[in-house]
């Protein structure tokens, strides 16, 4: 696809069009060590996942250029999280969705995605084979493309609950966040940029901004692990490229068992229901891969709960 770059412009455009379509979740005062910290509850977002921000700022951004057809719809790859909020930002606006998901894809992710009316679509076992299939159901029906991080009002859609972070909480000085293909981290870096740090964490088995920024460019990576579902993009994508490398962020990698861990602890003492690749950017602190500098001010987004809540209790 062609270079895209965002703006905190296209941000705060991006606020105010969503407007009335998601939720302002909550920030929660909470406690890991000594320091104080903040945990950004995105998982309460609607499908409880902040994709459905940019899912909702690129269908209403294309409909009002006239870009929408509410008969072939859209379409778009995913793990999972991007095709239920794209499902149900679909179903809001009245207009057909088809979800092309790897055979991989958790079944509760699936389950829910049906449930909002769109046309599930299994191909492949990674989210790489699943996108071209998306991209050529794209160029053959007409649909709008949608992407699950690498498109301008994606990101940008994103970067609105860094808006919120800071709004609600002006003296927060790290933002933490997990990252998969990198939406995330490119729009809340943006927005944030001159009044926040923002660290992308990532797995060890898919390191996808880790290796990038190492190699100086957009490098393949295997893909693996607990979060593999929502974190398992083969590739950072060109917009998270150009913000991480113009900003060079501290890049912080976790382990499997880390999230595991993290991902119990939340339920254990916050009774939240994160999923795997929501739980990366707690364990970064939670296993002291990231270690806050002495009163550091933190934020940790917690950005999805699409998860089988029977794992989170012991046998």
């Amino acid at each position: 696809m062609g270079e895209e770059v965002i703006t905190r412009d296209d941000v705060l455009a991006a606020r105010q069009r969503i407007d009335g379509y998601v939720r302002h979740t909550p920030l929660l005062q909470a406690k890991v060590g000594t320091g104080p910290l903040w945990l950004k509850c995105e998982f309460l977002q609607q499908t409880g996942v902040f994709k459905t921000r940019g899912a909702f700022n690129l269908l209403l951004a294309a409909r009002h250029r006239g870009e929408l057809d509410a008969s072939a719809g859209v379409v778009i790859a995913s793990g999972g999280n991007a095709g239920l909020a794209n499902a149900y930002a679909a179903a809001t606006l009245g207009v057909r969705a088809t979800i092309f998901v790897p055979q991989t894809a958790p079944a509760v992710k699936i389950e829910r995605i049906r449930e909002y009316g769109a046309k599930v679509q299994q191909v492949g076992t990674e989210y790489a084979e699943a996108s071209e299939a998306a991209t050529e159901y794209a160029q053959v029906r007409g649909a709008l493309l949608s992407h699950a991080y690498d498109r301008s009002e994606i990101a940008a859609g994103a970067g609105t609950l860094a808006e919120e972070i800071l709004g609600d909480e002006p003296s927060i000085e790290t933002i933490i966040v997990a990252v998969g293909g990198g939406g995330l981290y490119a729009g809340v870096a943006t927005a944030a940029e001159g009044r926040a740090r923002v660290v992308p964490v990532e797995p060890y088995s898919c390191p996808t901004l880790h290796e990038a920024l190492a190699a100086g460019r957009r490098v393949d990576v295997s893909v693996s692990g607990v979060a593999a579902d929502s974190l398992g993009a083969r590739h950072l994508g060109e917009i998270a490229f150009s913000v991480a490398s113009r900003l060079n962020p501290a890049s912080v990698l976790v382990s499997d068992e880390a999230i595991v861990s993290a991902r119990l602890q939340l339920w254990r003492d916050y009774r939240i229901p994160a999923e795997h690749g929501a739980a990366a950017a707690f364990a970064a602190l939670s296993s002291g891969a990231y270690r806050p500098a002495g009163n550091e001010r933190v934020a940790v987004v917690v950005c999805g709960a699409n998860t089988d809540v029977r794992t989170l209790e012991p046998e």
